[in-house]
C-alpha cells in the first residue's frame, strides 16, 4: 500500500508492506501528471514501512526512472534504514541525472529535497 501526497514541486511516496504493481501504477500515473506542472520536480519516498517489494515493481522501476524519465527530476530523497534500498538508490544515481540522497530521518529529508 502506498499514500501520496503532492505540492507545487514534490511528490511525496510512504510505502506501508509490500509496494507492489497497481501501487506502482497509482505513484505513475500522479507523476506523470504532475511533470506536465512547469518547474522542477522532486520526489520523497519513505520506505521506512516497506516490507517487501514484487519483481514486477523492481522492472516497472527501471523502465520509469532508467529508460523513459531519467531527466525528469532534480532531487530524490529516500528514507530507509535498508542497507539493501540504500544501496540500490546509490547504484540508482548511474542512471538518473537527479540528485539521490539517502536518509534515515524523515524530517531531514523533507528538508533537503524541499530546499
Amino acid at each position: 500500500m502506498i499514500t501520496i501526497e503532492q505540492s507545487k514541486n514534490l511528490v511525496n511516496i510512504a510505502v506501508l508492506g509490500e509496494f507492489n504493481i497497481a501501487d506502482f501504477k497509482t505513484f505513475e500515473e500522479q507523476t506523470l501528471y504532475k511533470l506536465k506542472s512547469p518547474g522542477e520536480l522532486n520526489l520523497l519516498f519513505d520506505l521506512r514501512a516497506m516490507v517487501r517489494y514484487t519483481l514486477d515493481v523492481a522492472w516497472e522501476e527501471v523502465k520509469f526512472f532508467r529508460r523513459e524519465h531519467n531527466h525528469d527530476f532534480s532531487k530524490i530523497a529516500v528514507v530507509t534504514d535498508n542497507q539493501w534500498i540504500t544501496w540500490q538508490a546509490w547504484l540508482s544515481r548511474i542512471f538518473v541525472d537527479a540528485d539521490i540522497c539517502v536518509f534515515r530521518d524523515y524530517e531531514e529529508a523533507r528538508a533537503w529535497v524541499q530546499g
